[in-house]
């Protein structure tokens, strides 16, 4: 063969080896794999159903559910710490009202052997006192007073000096505390879905120790009626009710004081 034609066939053999080279380019880098992220978690115990305040709490009530473990706070009740809560709060009673899914914290539950349900809903040096009610709710706003409410108390009695003086009954009202809050209405201590709830015989009111001693004895001077008050005044500071030596009633309006 011609060396010369040897030459270009060598010369296209090379191009065409080249060409095919340059052609396929270099490969391309596998992607990289995407990084999974794991979220420890824990199993914290929640409501498994609505608790309404003071209601006993049996296991169907309760339940585990899967937790960020992060998110997690002091309180919160864990199966890790506290494998058998859901037997060891079986019983127990709300101090708080809790909605489904909401966790279970230790203070808002008081097992039964701690005390009664009214002994767990009273704040720490708060006292519970029952005064007597009319049935049909003449002394209780028409019986629309449930518990939780804010009432003022009234006492209604006979003026005996003016008595004498007229020559017949005269009637005279004190407001001996403001801003009480009533615990309960007969045995019912929380309106259930908005029912009213049925005006018992006694209205439990959250006094502190003073108040008690002021409340016992106007129970015994009088009749003492209860006035219910706006959601608005909750927090309104009002006429301040203290009591002298000689266990008779000082009220204090507007800074003046009167005794009876």
């Amino acid at each position: 063969m011609n060396p010369a034609r040897i030459i270009v066939l060598g010369v296209a053999l090379t191009a065409g080896i080249v060409a095919a080279y340059l052609a396929s380019g270099p490969s391309e880098a596998p992607a990289p794999s995407p990084v999974v992220q794991t979220i420890r978690t824990s199993e914290v115990l929640v409501a498994a159903a609505e608790i309404p305040l003071g209601a006993t709490v049996t296991t169907k009530e309760l339940r585990w559910q899967t937790w960020p473990a992060d998110n997690t706070s002091a309180g919160m009740i864990t199966r890790a710490e506290q494998p058998n809560a859901l037997v060891d709060f079986g019983g127990a009673i709300a101090r708080m009202a809790m909605i489904a899914g909401e966790p279970v914290r230790s203070e808002k539950l008081i097992r039964a052997s701690q005390g009664g349900v009214m002994s767990a809903l009273l704040p720490a040096g708060s006292r519970a006192l029952a005064i007597t009610v009319d049935n049909r709710g003449a002394n209780t706003a028409g019986g629309f007073i449930l518990p939780n409410d804010r009432v003022d108390v009234i006492r209604i009695s006979r003026d005996e000096a003016a008595s004498k003086v007229q020559g017949s009954d005269v009637f005279v009202s004190d407001t001996l505390l403001r801003n009480v809050r009533v615990l309960a209405i007969g045995q019912n201590i929380q309106e259930r879905n908005g029912e009213k709830v049925v005006v018992g015989e006694t209205a439990t009111l959250e006094l502190d120790p003073r108040q008690v001693e002021i409340i016992s004895l106007a129970q015994r001077l009088g009749q003492l009626s209860l006035s219910l008050r706006s959601l608005q005044d909750t927090n309104k500071t009002d006429d301040v009710v203290s009591r002298s030596e000689d266990d008779s009633l000082t009220i204090v309006r507007y800074g003046t004081a009167t005794q009876r």
